[in-house]
């Protein structure tokens, strides 16, 4: 496709578009599912317990959670419009498919959340509290649930099943088959692990820094062993009491245990899922090992031109880093079967599929035009990439803290305080390039061909046809620049939020907590309202 068509043609501007809205809500997601449970866990600790730590950590970390959960939100309806504004085509064909869980997801997930949330939200001090614990772990649970039917839907695209075509629409043909996809059920704990994965990151960064101020401000100190000698600061009361250490140090090492569990969890359900990628999108795992021929061998460096400008074919790619056998236990469980290749896949593809876009009006003028079916493996291969190492990082980081913390606190290090909270950020990319390679790896198809499918009336879709037909570039161009802004206002507002709420503290979530509660409190916290 050459340059000129890409600046006009609504179809790129679309996907650009769904991308970037779709990235940066997914940045929330993670987050309010795995933080979520932990605050319900925190609860539970200071219901069973009455300890004064565990109630600081809840209202803490409860009140991060409902700024992301918020603004989650927020950016989520606009996922809702995108597909009558943009891709009515899309809606018009998954419609009676989707139906379903998305309206599970509002009805019964959602609702409930929410409903539960506010309930916890204004029932501090006014609900028993075994029912107000309830209501935090109704609202968690029902989080995760939403993401279930979430998934479902895009599993649906990934791996259609339970459908039959009628009238040229995918049409629901056993709901018990869609809802039990084995997509799904494999995609739906890699994801909700790697949500916890992006909560444990969260509370060890957030707590190594409360740590290090205490460290940095005297207030901390070590004895000559290096165990931790806590101490108080009578000027700041109880926001650095003896309490406030045992927030932080508690917070630290279950941020820490959730990382290295969920990183197993994430191993684990990553290699049943990509065994399955394998089967029912073998070239989206081809472009992701840039392996333009059959082969055994798992590739950590492979050189050559990624880039393929419009092309449909792959050039040949020399791996100068691979580990033998390993691409074939990935997908066989055997290190001798060999995986094909890029260009093995090429010609079943166009056997099955077409060589060219059919002579439709609903393709408009890329109708008749060929078919790319090879992803962009720049972003297929170095996602995946990107997705391991991240992730394997935040699990190294995380067992790191474990040992560096043994003796009570952290290091004095002003770079190691800085890297923890740098460090935040790792299980989010991890997130966020799973994501990316996973959708644009399914690459031309909007809704993938399922292989064990064989016949005429064979479900899939071409994202080609999925767009909006009676919508220009320029008003799409419009939509993505106003969106891209608006999106923009709404990180910086979530950061400046966030970033407010993590230097004040505990006194920050619980005014109470300060000398003087009351002064402008009220007028400067957006947070008021909540407990």
């Amino acid at each position: 496709m050459s340059v000129e068509r890409l600046a006009v043609d609504p179809l790129e501007i679309a996907r650009w578009q769904f991308g970037i809205t779709t990235v940066y809500h997914f940045l929330m997601v993670p987050l309010t599912i795995g933080l979520g449970l932990v605050v319900a866990v925190m609860q539970t600790a200071w219901h069973r317990t009455g300890k004064d730590e565990y109630l600081r950590m809840t209202k803490f970390w409860g009140k991060l959670f409902l700024i992301n959960f918020i603004m989650g939100v927020a950016t989520g309806i606009v996922q809702e419009f995108q597909f009558g504004m943009a891709w009515s085509e899309y809606s018009r064909f998954v419609g009676d498919v989707f139906g379903a869980p998305l309206a599970m997801e509002a009805l019964l997930a959602f609702f409930v959340e929410s409903t539960f949330l506010g309930l916890w939200i204004f029932g501090w001090g006014r609900l028993p509290k075994r029912i107000h614990l309830a209501t935090i772990w109704c609202a968690s649970l029902a989080t995760i649930l939403s993401a279930y039917f979430i998934l479902v839907a895009n599993s649906w695209m990934q791996h259609p099943v339970g459908t039959e075509i009628v009238n040229g629409r995918a049409t629901m043909t056993d709901a018990w088959a869609v809802f039990t996809n084995n997509t799904a059920l494999v995609t739906f704990p890699h994801t909700i692990f790697g949500a916890f994965a992006v909560a444990g990151g969260f509370l060890l960064g957030i707590s190594w820094y409360h740590l290090h101020k205490r460290r940095s401000a005297g207030i901390d100190t070590v004895d000559a062993n290096g165990r931790v000698v806590v101490g108080e600061d009578a000027a700041l009361g109880k926001n650095r009491d003896k309490v406030d250490y045992q927030v932080w140090i508690k917070s630290l090492r279950v941020g820490a245990i959730v990382a290295l569990v969920s990183f197993l969890g994430v191993a684990f359900s990553g290699h049943v899922q990509a065994q399955l990628m394998f089967e029912q999108q073998p070239m989206k795992m081809a472009a992701a090992e840039a392996a333009c021929h059959d082969g055994t061998g798992f590739s950590i460096l492979s050189i050559g031109d990624l880039s393929q400008p419009g092309a449909t074919t792959c050039e040949d790619m020399i791996a100068v880093w691979e580990i033998p056998g390993l691409l074939s236990f990935l997908a066989n469980d055997n290190f001798t079967t060999e995986v094909k290749g890029v260009n093995s896949l090429l010609p079943e593809y166009q056997a099955k599929y077409g060589t060219h876009l059919p002579n439709d009006p609903m393709y408009g003028d890329r109708a008749g035009s060929e078919i790319n079916y090879l992803p962009v493996m720049a972003v297929t291969y170095w996602g995946f990439r990107l997705m391991i190492t991240l992730g394997g990082l935040s699990a190294v980081a995380a067992g790191v803290a474990l040992w560096l913390t043994r003796k009570g606190t952290v290091p004095s290090s002003k770079w190691l305080s800085r890297l923890a909270l740098f460090g935040i950020l790792a299980p989010f990319g991890a997130n966020s390039a799973g994501w990316i390679f996973t959708e644009m790896g399914r690459q031309p198809f909007v809704v993938a061909p399922n292989p064990s499918f064989e016949g005429i009336d064979q479900v899939f879709m071409f994202t080609a046809a999925a767009v909006s037909p009676g919508v220009s570039a320029g008003e799409m161009l419009f939509s993505l620049i106003a969106l891209t802004l608006v999106y923009a206002v709404l990180l910086v507002v979530e950061v400046v939020l966030l970033t407010r709420f993590v230097r004040g503290g505990v006194g920050a979530a619980m005014p109470e907590l300060n000398e003087h509660p009351d002064d402008g409190h009220k007028d400067t916290d957006v947070l008021s309202f909540a407990y």
